[in-house]
């Protein structure tokens, strides 16, 4: 799988749309109709999340590491605490092998993997994923539309019946051509779901600037989102620490209001989807972003 084709667009910055296209759909609803075949899809997640806490787990901690296991220099500021119904997404999951690792990184929480195609899900699980062992018990994985599944889930976070500590959104396709600029997720009217769904969310990709159009986005969403006495703060202070460094290659943002920004490259260890094996072996830079919301407003 060596020889990966870097991405090439006609687009060399971040794209000049980008602070509208956000902006507005911060602003509005997505109410397009949800595919029945999703709602059944979703119906099956969550009956295996009932069925996994059931079967002896409910109550089981969320590991305070989550965040600090995911986010570079990770702090000491999180707190244990239980989620009876803690579920952790893997969204795009293709053939589900990063489901498989995320699972055995948190064996006490549900992980659903998400993917619309069915070729793909059928490699799901297979020997060579799994090295041999068995499919961890907590790995589960589901055929849907991801932006009809995001919605689903809201419902429930909003409704106090999940709780997403991680939802992993590992290589989407980045859409490089500037005329396609609104089918990216962070351009997309169900962006706002996407943030609203998990306490810490990470992207990865081997397009420097989707990494870097996703990490603004998640700062304009967050700048009209909070309270207004505190926006003014927040605005300013990630306006300025995002920007980006060409030396040290990264950039983050933080306030005082519980929300963490970060855009890194870096350089996995064992990769975790196939994709990020055909990126490493072809020598191409990877980039993550990790949105980390320790309270929704």
């Amino acid at each position: 799988m060596s020889g990966a084709n870097s991405v090439t667009s006609n687009q060399e910055t971040l794209h000049k749309d980008l602070e509208k296209v956000v902006r507005k759909y911060a602003r509005t609803t997505f109410l397009r109709p949800i595919a029945d075949h999703t709602r059944e899809a979703f119906v099956k997640a969550e009956e295996f999340v009932r069925k996994f806490y059931e079967d002896g787990r409910k109550g089981a901690p969320v590991p305070e590491q989550v965040r600090d296991d995911i986010v570079c220099g990770g702090t000491s500021e999180n707190v244990a605490r239980t989620a009876p119904r803690a579920v952790i997404l893997d969204s795009g999951c293709g053939t589900g092998e990063s489901t498989i690792h995320i699972a055995r990184k948190y064996p006490n929480i549900p992980v659903i993997g998400i993917d619309k195609s069915c070729d793909r899900l059928n490699k799901a699980g297979n020997p060579v994923q799994t090295s041999g062992e068995e499919v961890p018990p907590n790995a589960f994985w589901i055929r849907a539309e991801l932006l009809d599944f995001w919605r689903l889930a809201l419902d429930r976070v909003k409704a106090g019946e999940w709780s997403i500590p991680y939802h992993a959104v590992y290589y989407p396709n980045p859409w490089p051509k500037q005329s396609e600029a609104t089918r990216r997720f962070h351009m997309h009217p169900t962006f706002p779901t996407l943030l609203a769904l998990g306490e810490t969310i990470e992207l990865r990709t081997n397009w420097e600037i989707y990494a870097r159009e996703f990490a603004e986005a998640a700062r304009i969403v967050y700048s009209i989102q909070i309270p207004d006495q505190a926006r003014n703060d927040v605005q300013g202070l990630t306006a300025r620490t995002l920007e980006f460094s060409l030396e040290n290659r990264s950039c983050q943002a933080r306030d005082d209001k519980g929300i963490k920004i970060t855009c890194e490259s870096f350089n996995p260890v064992s990769p975790e989807t196939a994709f990020e094996r055909k990126y490493k072996e072809a020598r191409q830079t990877l980039w993550r972003v990790i949105v980390t919301a320790s309270r929704q407003f």
